[in-house]
């Protein structure tokens, strides 16, 4: 019992030894990861996605039913207004106008025979005058003349009624022949054709589409779904860009043209519809490809810049600012903002969200500038970032920011062009990357596309 007392309290020394050897590694190997304050450009973007479409796009259908006997386009087909597309089968509908000219034909002759019959009952009524004031008529039969004459009136103004009803009956006739020509109604492109030689059309309630004509591909224009927490930032004449997958290494310049105000409400969310007008000279854009939109908001061009992880570093220990909980900076910038955390990709925590061009994500706009403040506005708000001290922690610098894409973050003052700050805390074995982040980069998150940003 005495020894095996003695390994165990030996077993004890030796684990407690090795606990604090590993805490004493541990404490040693950990640091700070750092960033340079640099030089270069901040995009203030708003992201979005949209589709393609022709400015205008006419489906052409056939106002009657019938059999579709010729085709005059086909797809990818250029027409102009007024130019034959197609054409039904137009022998039921004459067989329909000459029996119409018929019954025109019967109505004309029944208005002949109404008025021959009243001009008989217009004489024999002044015949019937004349003898009655003779007195050689007795008055019964007078009346009788007088009723016929006013009974032959009134048939001649059926017999013209029906002539005109058969008239209506021939042009409605005519009408309907001339629908069984199917003429294109603008200049463009067939991009949709629905029928074929030998199918039958009904148009009943609603008419059948038989062809899509887009008017003039060279203009297009994209329909994007602004968030609405963006869309107050969005003007008519407003400079924009856009990919499209077909061509992933291109950026196609577009304009806003129209915000429309009627609001669409998905799963509770809402957006705003905005037209964008685009120039497709190159007909490289076709309609229906999914284009991903960046609207420049705002930039800063050569300012003196941060990696956003910084706003999100805070010491632990560390006194919460003035004024402002602690991480609220980091938390405006889109991280997290627990302290000695150097967060994730940049918009992926709480608050208020920001991500790069094209994430379809809200970018950061301060509490003075988007009030459009006089005084906040124009010197940046306040944060706190941190800075190697003299005695190896971590030293709070107060300094005002303005602008920030997501990724950097502008400094406007507080902080001189080449200053260190820190980013993040530095794990055992974990290699600092290029923008101050351990292990991190900007692609870190798949679902955000990354473009490239013009640096000085």
């Amino acid at each position: 019992m005495k020894h095996r007392g003695l390994l165990l309290a030996g077993g004890a020394l030796l684990v407690a030894a090795g606990a604090w050897a590993a805490l004493r590694g541990d404490k040693a190997a950990t640091g700070w990861t750092t960033a340079v304050v640099q030089r270069g450009d901040v995009v203030e973007v708003v992201g979005a996605t949209g589709t393609l479409q022709a400015v205008t796009t006419v489906q052409v259908g056939s106002q009657v039913s019938g059999t579709i006997a010729r085709l005059h386009a086909d797809f990818n087909d250029t027409v102009r207004a007024g130019q034959l597309v197609a054409e039904l089968d137009p022998s039921l509908f004459e067989a329909r106008l000459r029996q119409a000219e018929a019954n025109l034909a019967s109505a004309a002759a029944n208005l002949e025979r109404s008025r021959a019959a009243l001009d008989d009952a217009r004489q024999k009524r002044e015949r019937a005058e004349e003898l009655w004031k003779a007195q050689l008529l007795p008055e019964t039969e007078l009346e009788t003349a007088r009723a016929n004459a006013r009974s032959a009136e009134a048939q001649v103004k059926s017999s013209a009624a029906a002539v005109s009803q058969a008239e209506a009956s021939v042009n409605q006739a005519q009408v309907d022949l001339g629908h069984t020509i199917i003429r294109a109604p603008i200049d463009g492109v067939v991009i949709g054709r629905n029928v074929d030689v030998g199918q039958t059309v009904a148009a009943s309630l609603q008419a059948p589409t038989l062809f899509v004509i887009a008017n003039d591909l060279r203009r297009m224009q994209v329909r994007a779904g602004i968030d609405e927490a963006d869309v107050g930032r969005v003007r008519e004449g407003m400079a924009a860009t856009f990919r499209v997958d077909a061509h992933p290494e291109e950026v196609f310049p577009a304009r806003v043209e129209q915000v429309r105000l009627q609001p669409q409400v998905v799963s509770n969310v809402v957006t705003y519809d905005t037209l964008l007008s685009v120039d497709n000279d190159a007909q490289k854009l076709k309609p229906g490809m999914t284009a991903t939109v960046s609207l420049e908001v705002r930039r800063a061009d050569d300012v003196m810049r941060v990696p956003a992880a910084a706003l999100r570093f805070r010491p632990e220990g560390a006194a919460p600012t003035a004024g402002r909980r602690p991480g609220a900076d980091g938390a405006r910038m889109g991280g997290g903002g627990r302290p000695g955390e150097a967060g994730g990709a940049p918009g992926g925590g709480r608050g208020d969200r920001a991500g790069g061009p094209g994430g379809g994500r809200r970018s950061e706009a301060g509490p003075g500038e988007a009030a459009g403040g006089e005084g906040q506005g124009r010197r940046g708000r306040p944060a706190t970032l941190y800075v190697p001290g003299t005695d190896g922690k971590p030293a709070p610098v107060e300094v005002r920011l303005g602008i920030s894409d997501g990724q950097w973050v502008e400094v406007r003052s507080g902080l001189e062009e080449g200053a260190t700050v820190i980013t993040g805390v530095a794990l055992p074995g974990a290699a600092p990357s290029a923008n101050g982040r351990p292990n991190a980069s900007p692609t870190s998150n798949p679902f955000q596309p990354q473009f490239q940003r013009r640096q000085r």
